[in-house]
């Protein structure tokens, strides 16, 4: 794997260069963005966030709202939230020196034990096991594990444990090998088993059954939620924002005022703010799949009091100045109809 790894390693804005040390805080920002997010949509966001706070000082200094702003898009928001906390923890408590180590990692906002691993051994070159989506492939197919995902986590985990525990010299660059192996060669589908460096050693391959491996458990039908979503202006030309609170979905976004969202037959509840808006239907729809549920949310249009009047987590910003890119993605789709009405 090794290498493999030396010849046909992936170019990744945050991997250090063959011989190079890893720069912790690029390895602890991509981690955490790669969570729940594949490679190429992340690449764009670190080169953003490495633009606008270089160092990790910097990111600690930023005004919340302006992480929050420029994460708007990469979902999962409570990342963002925890980022911000954890760049705070380590540039005023810690010196800006990332811990070196698992525990002192996980000890950390938003590191938990997969994210601590990976940080531990990209960056410090710790001999822990590592096992992100790609590696989880790689040894369901090497060990021909067929208990369904995510019951098989811990035995697939178990599997892995086999390869980092054997490698002390270079345990960051097999993690990154075998992650690299399951992005360019051991796909979902079609995997390239011609070009794998490990395709004799795989059981899978063995038997001709590598696209069904790792086993995927049936999925049940998500919950379906409905809402309403409110675009309100004023005389001034102002459209009313809400930031929601840090415990709500997409807690601490720019969002559009909405009712709550509950399953799709039961009743909705507004705002307050919106009591007197006389907002209409627009007969306009946005839908947006989120992990555990679908939403469907019907926009609504109405005029507001003045600005003089804003409530607690609500302001009023010029209709001219808004930018759909600052919005998490359901908004967005709301805000990019509305604007082009």
């Amino acid at each position: 794997m090794l290498a493999w790894y030396d010849r046909h390693r992936r170019t990744i804005p945050w991997r250090a260069e063959k011989g190079e040390k890893s720069d912790p805080y690029h390895v602890w920002l991509s981690e955490i963005m790669c969570q729940q997010t594949t490679v190429p949509a992340v690449i764009p966001y670190f080169l953003k966030f490495i633009d606008k706070w270089p160092r990790i000082e910097d990111l600690a200094a930023a005004p919340r709202e302006d992480v929050m702003r420029e994460w708007a898009g990469l979902g999962y928001y409570a990342r963002a939230r925890n980022l911000h906390k954890c760049a705070q923890m380590v540039a005023h408590d810690l010196g800006g020196i990332f811990p070196d180590n698992k525990a002192g990692l996980m000890a950390l906002p938003g590191i938990g034990d997969y994210t601590g691993a990976a940080i531990a051994t990209i960056a410090f070159n710790r001999p822990e096991t590592v096992v992100d989506g790609n590696i989880e492939r790689v040894m369901a197919r090497q060990f021909d594990i067929t208990t369904p995902i995510p019951a098989a986590k811990k035995e697939i985990k178990l599997a892995a444990a086999g390869f980092f525990e054997r490698e002390h010299e270079r345990p960051g660059d097999l993690a990154q090998s075998l992650m690299d192996l399951g992005a360019a060669i051991c796909t979902p589908r079609n995997p390239k088993c011609g070009l794998c460096p490990v395709s004799d050693t795989c059981a899978a391959y063995d038997l001709g059954v590598m696209e069904a491996r790792p086993v995927k458990a049936i999925k049940k039908q998500k919950p379906q939620r409905h809402g309403h979503i409110f675009w309100i202006t004023n005389a001034a030309d102002e459209v009313l924002l809400h930031t929601r609170p840090d415990d709500a979905m997409l807690g601490g976004t720019l969002a559009l005022p909405t009712t709550d969202w509950p399953l799709v037959g039961e009743g909705l509840t507004a705002p307050a703010i919106l009591k007197n808006a006389k907002a209409q239907d627009t007969g306009l729809t946005v839908k947006h799949s989120f992990t555990h549920f679908d939403l469907s949310l019907s926009i609504f249009r109405g005029q507001g009091a003045s600005a003089a009047d804003e409530p607690p987590h609500y302001h009023w910003q010029n209709r001219s100045e808004i930018k759909p890119a600052h919005f998490p993605t359901v908004f967005k789709k709301a805000v990019v109809l509305c604007l082009s009405q």
